[in-house]
């Protein structure tokens, strides 16, 4: 790797806003980052409406941070993509367009767009480079939500080539952990598969259904890992190129079922909707030129399993009932 691309970005005493504070790995950020002696922003939906441009660009001239990371955007499974592509794409493009437009007006020092790991092709060779970006047709499951992820990697690009802003792009692979959306119409795969098998133990049921054949591979990453990783990026890497963060191992969704109930000590069988569709293939990214950059997970899936289950249980299912 280029030195050129290697830097020493300080975040102590910075102002950091954090879009998207309340999901999953907006939590988690927000964890991390109070190690790092730096102010941390946030703002509500009800204060701000990141889709709409002259309130994203009034709060961000107001608020003049330092550090945007950009974790705010609509998510979810095959089904919400499905059933959803126009919400998808629209406003995930519009939540990216004025939170990267609005840092620039803004003047903010440093800015990370987060990303996913479904901007790449349905059929890339495993494990999945950063270059196989734009090189094959898309897993039409979820393109809708990938095209506007890979819009925002090129918006970064198109600040830095032309006006010389440090913008930075982040691709993380499946996330799992405290803060997961277990709703099993918009849920991602790991946190249905737990609500699903919890849900057949506390019932007695002999059984639970998953998507399509089981066969597909998924590498999956903490959101505490990811969010380490990325504070790393913030402090070191500054390049037009978009990094793949990941865990390095990927794991069949049959045998993520399988292990799920054992962990969560439920004895049934796992069923098959071969009716469903399965998705890509294989979505394992190589994390090469992060490991270079000097980073390693630290937080392996059985334990990770374990956290996620025992989140769910103390503090999911305790909102559900309020």
């Amino acid at each position: 790797m280029p030195d050129s691309q290697l830097v020493d970005f300080d975040l102590r005493g910075k102002t950091v806003f954090v879009a998207g504070h309340k999901g999953m790995v907006g939590r988690a950020l927000m964890r991390r980052l109070e190690r790092e002696n730096c102010t941390l922003l946030t703002v509500d939906r009800a204060q701000v409406d990141l889709t709409m441009q002259a309130e994203t660009q009034k709060f961000l001239q107001h608020a003049e941070p330092d550090v945007v990371i950009v974790a705010a955007a609509k998510v979810g499974g095959i089904w919400a993509n499905n059933q959803y592509p126009a919400d998808f794409l629209y406003e995930n493009l519009a939540i990216e367009t004025n939170l990267i437009r609005g840092s620039f007006a803004a003047q903010v020092q440093k800015l990370l767009f987060l990303g996913s790991s479904c901007i790449y092709p349905k059929h890339a060779p495993q494990p999945i480079e950063e270059g196989a970006l734009l090189s094959g047709p898309l897993e039409p499951t979820n393109e809708w939500y990938a095209m506007a992820k890979i819009a925002g990697i090129k918006l970064c690009q198109a600040f830095r080539r032309q006006y010389g802003c440090d913008f930075i792009s982040a691709m993380p692979t499946n996330l799992y952990g405290p803060g997961d959306n277990f709703d099993l119409t918009t849920s991602h795969v790991l946190p249905a598969l737990m609500r699903k098998a919890h849900e057949a133990k506390i019932s007695g049921a002999e059984s639970f259904e998953i998507w399509g054949t089981g066969a597909p591979r998924r590498e999956f990453l903490h959101c505490d890992d990811c969010a380490d990783a990325l504070v790393h990026l913030l402090k070191r890497y500054s390049a037009e190129g978009h990094i793949n963060v990941g865990f390095g191992a990927d794991i069949s969704i049959l045998e993520l079922a399988q292990r799920i109930s054992r962990i969560m000590d439920y004895h049934g069988v796992i069923m098959q909707d071969v009716a469903k569709p399965d998705g890509t293939p294989g979505k394992l990214m190589s994390s090469a030129r992060l490991r270079q950059l000097g980073w390693e997970p630290s937080i392996r899936l059985d334990k990770g399993i374990r956290n996620t289950y025992r989140w769910f249980l103390e503090r999911y299912l305790q909102r559900e009932q309020v």
